[in-house]
């Protein structure tokens, strides 16, 4: 007996539903991103009024929540704008953003669905394996850093439209923290598999 057919004999039928569970709950969740993103484009180019998220670094502003609504100065972290008309480029780079999310998600879900089916037809470790585990991680860093980088480039251009080039609030809203570890796990468990297919070809010689 091959020591392929071993591995595929490991994984009990709980084993095979929790993957094709998870595959179906990948499957939905690309297709909703892609809904989420059709409309938000939709949105972008078509509506009078784009509301567009953006950050904020220290900024103060009045908030009704003191005695009997009076205004108190509070710290704004992060607001919607609500700017009568966005330049071009702000327009373009809301798009975008939509854009790379749909591309990241999509392709980070459908190597993991790849390698799932590969996982439950018999092999766990193997060079394709490993490298769409490589190729997940890869889409998931670039669409974690883009994605953030074109709403800024959107917000940028609403603040400018907006205060007529006075406020100047450029920030980049990815969370180094997070980023680098994702970063880490995603070379940990490439890593692994590439291991893992180094000692089983090896294995497999023996045999």
């Amino acid at each position: 007996m091959s020591a392929r057919t071993e591995e595929a004999k490991v994984w009990s039928r709980w084993d095979a539903a929790a993957m094709w569970f998870y595959a179906l709950l990948g499957a939905a969740f690309v297709v909703w991103t892609i809904v989420l993103a059709v409309r938000r484009i939709i949105e972008v180019l078509t509506a009078e009024i784009v509301p567009v998220p953006a950050e904020f670094s220290g900024t103060p502003a009045d908030a009704p929540i003191g005695p009997g609504g009076a205004g108190v100065t509070v710290e704004l972290d992060r607001a919607v704008l609500l700017p009568p008309e966005l330049p071009i480029a702000s327009t373009v780079a809301l798009v975008l953003e939509q854009l790379v999310i749909v591309a990241s998600v999509t392709v980070t879900v459908g190597c993991l669905l790849w390698l799932t089916w590969g996982v439950l037809h018999g092999r766990l470790f193997s060079r394709r394996h490993t490298a769409l585990v490589a190729t997940a991680t890869g889409a998931a860093l670039f669409g974690f850093a883009a994605a953030p980088f074109f709403g800024n480039m959107g917000a940028n251009g609403a603040f400018a439209w907006i205060s007529e080039r006075t406020f100047d609030n450029v920030i980049i809203a990815v969370n180094p923290v997070l980023w680098f570890g994702a970063a880490f796990i995603g070379a940990i468990v490439t890593t692994a598999f590439s291991v893992g297919d180094r000692l089983q070809r090896e294995t497999e010689l023996l045999v």
